[in-house]
């Protein structure tokens, strides 16, 4: 792997560095969770905390989000809500209802919600980047959207590895 952000074959030149930055939150994400079975993956540090697999679920589930809101142009519908609801809020209803999935599981549904990502952006430039937007009630643009999605990865993978610390104590 290298460790560079630059502009990427198929993406313009802004959106190509987003996606570099991008790939390396995803692919440390990956190395924090490689060879965790499902118990490990069910793991509760605490009775108000998050297991490996629903922080992983709930990274999928933010991406997930943000495509219906921006490339879709709409809130989710029932159908999705009832597949991405539990993962994207968490909380007890994410206790109640990630568990018992294989590792493979997670990673698919990564690997599914940022392929579409990916093929978005392809179509995309980087004067969409810069377009002003609503998000969360705030002055924001796709970019810093983008930007949180990957953000948001990376604050959940430093759980996964506290998580996973405490495993190897257990």
């Amino acid at each position: 792997m290298e460790y560079k952000i630059e502009t990427l074959r198929g993406f313009s030149p802004q959106l190509g560095h987003l996606v570099s930055q991008m790939n390396y939150a995803r692919q440390t994400t990956l190395e924090a969770v490689n060879g965790l079975t499902t118990a490990e993956l069910d793991y509760l540090p605490s009775k108000d905390g998050n297991s490996i697999g629903a922080l992983l679920y709930h990274m999928a589930a933010v991406e997930k989000g943000f495509q219906i809101e921006i490339f879709d142009g709409r809130r989710p519908n029932v159908q999705e809500m009832e597949e991405w609801g539990a993962p994207y809020s968490l909380g007890d209803k994410g206790r109640a209802h990630i568990k018992g999935f294989p590792l493979e599981f997670y990673l698919g549904k990564l690997e599914e919600v940022r392929s579409r990502t990916l093929k978005e952006f392809a179509t995309l430039n980087d004067d969409w980047l810069y377009e002003d937007r609503r998000w969360d009630n705030h002055p924001s643009n796709h970019y810093f959207i983008w930007f949180h999605v990957f953000e948001d990865e990376i604050n959940h993978r430093g759980q996964i590895r506290m998580i996973r610390k405490m495993l190897s104590h257990r």
